[in-house]
C-alpha cells in the first residue's frame, strides 16, 4: 500500500468509525473527527504583473478518541495533512512540489489521583508521507518517511482543570529521531552521528547512524476553545530538554489551528507551525548553516465535514 493509498484509507476508517449508530459505540467514549478538501486555482492570461498558471490541493483530517470511567483517562489525537502544488501549461515539466505533509499521533493515559490531578504516560508518533525535496533542486532529496521519524514516551502529572485546557509535566521523558535514509544519514541530518569520512579519498569508513535517542524532561500545553459561533480554535506547546547534551537549548513545537465553519460543509481553515530544534542544522540563502526557527503558515478554503457521537 502506497503511503497516498495510506492516508486516504485512514480517512474511510474514521468515517466509517463514526458513521456507525450511537448505541453501537461504549458510552465512556467520545469520538470525533474532521476531514475536508482545500483547494486553489490560479490562471493568467496577458497579465502584466506575471504569474504561473496553476493548482493546489490539501487533503487532510483532525480525529480524537476519548474514553473516560472511574479514574482512568485515556485520550488520543490523530492529524493527518497531505497536499501539493502543480504548474500547469504548455511545456510544463515540474513535479508536484508538496505544500503540507503530515503525520502526527499522540496518545495520553492517566490515572485520576485527585480532582483535576493525573498520573499520565504520554506517548507520540511524528512523520510524513512522501519525499520532500529542495526545490527548485527537486534532485536533492532531504526528508522522506521515518527521515524524520518522531517516536516519544513520558511519565509525569497531568492538570486538567476543564475539558478545554490541560498541561503535562515530566521529568522522565524519552525521544527517539529516525533517519531511515543512508544519504540523510551520513550527513549527520536532523542530529544523528554523521558518516565518518576519509579526508583523503572522500570515501565512507563508517555510514552515519539513523537513530538517535535522547533522556530530558518534557512540557506539553493544550487549549482547544470554541471562540464564537462556528469559529473553533485547537492549540498546542511541546517543550523538550535534553539532560545530556545542550540542556539550556530548549525543543520548542508550537501549533494553532483555527476552523471557521461557513455551513455543514463549507470551511476555512489557517494553521500555524513554529518548530526550534538546535540538532536540525539548515542553510540560510546566503549559504550559512546552523539552527533556525523554522514556521509554517498554511491557509485554505474548502470542503470539510465534521462527525461525532456526542453534542458540544
Amino acid at each position: 500500500m502506497s503511503k497516498f493509498s495510506f492516508f486516504l484509507f485512514a480517512v474511510c476508517i474514521a468515517h466509517v468509525a463514526l458513521s456507525q449508530e450511537n448505541d453501537t459505540i461504549p458510552p465512556n467514549w467520545k469520538l470525533k473527527a474532521t476531514y475536508g478538501v482545500n483547494g486553489t486555482q490560479s490562471s493568467f492570461v496577458n497579465w502584466n504583473a506575471g504569474g504561473r498558471n496553476n493548482i493546489a490541493l490539501l487533503g487532510y483530517i483532525e480525529a480524537s478518541s476519548k474514553y473516560s470511567k472511574g479514574r482512568i483517562d485515556w485520550n488520543n489525537d490523530l492529524g493527518l495533512a497531505l497536499g501539493g502544488l502543480q504548474y500547469i501549461g504548455k511545456g510544463n515539466s515540474e513535479d508536484i512540489q508538496k505544500t503540507d505533509d503530515r503525520i502526527d499521533f499522540a496518545s495520553k493515559i492517566g490515572y485520576k489521583m485527585k480532582e483535576h490531578w493525573f498520573l499520565a504516560v504520554i506517548g507520540g508518533f511524528k512523520s510524513q508521507f512522501m519525499d520532500g525535496f529542495a526545490f527548485p533542486n527537486d534532485s536533492v532529496r532531504v526528508s522522506k518517511f521515518m527521515a524524520p521519524g518522531y517516536v516519544s514516551l513520558s511519565l509525569g502529572i497531568n492538570y486538567v482543570p476543564n475539558n478545554h485546557f490541560s498541561v503535562f509535566i515530566s521529568p522522565l521523558s524519552s525521544k527517539l529521531t529516525f533517519v531511515q535514509d543512508t544519504k540523510l544519514a551520513d550527513a549527520g541530518a536532523f542530529g544523528v552521528e554523521p558518516a565518518v569520512i576519509d579526508q583523503t579519498t572522500g570515501d565512507v569508513i563508517s555510514n552515519g547512524k539513523k537513530f538517535r535517542s535522547e533522556f530530558g524532561a518534557f512540557i506539553k500545553v493544550k487549549y482547544d476553545q470554541t471562540l464564537a459561533k462556528n469559529i473553533e480554535m485547537k492549540s498546542k506547546l511541546e517543550l523538550f530538554s535534553n539532560y545530556m547534551n545542550n540542556p539550556e537549548n530548549i525543543d520548542i513545537n508550537a501549533e494553532i489551528i483555527m476552523n471557521f465553519k461557513v455551513n455543514n460543509w463549507f470551511s476555512a481553515s489557517v494553521n500555524w507551525l513554529l518548530i526550534y530544534d538546535d540538532d536540525i542544522l539548515i542553510t540560510d540563502n546566503n549559504g550559512n548553516r546552523g539552527p533556525r526557527t523554522q514556521f509554517k503558515s498554511v491557509i485554505g478554503l474548502g470542503v470539510s465535514y465534521t462527525m461525532r457521537n456526542f453534542k458540544e
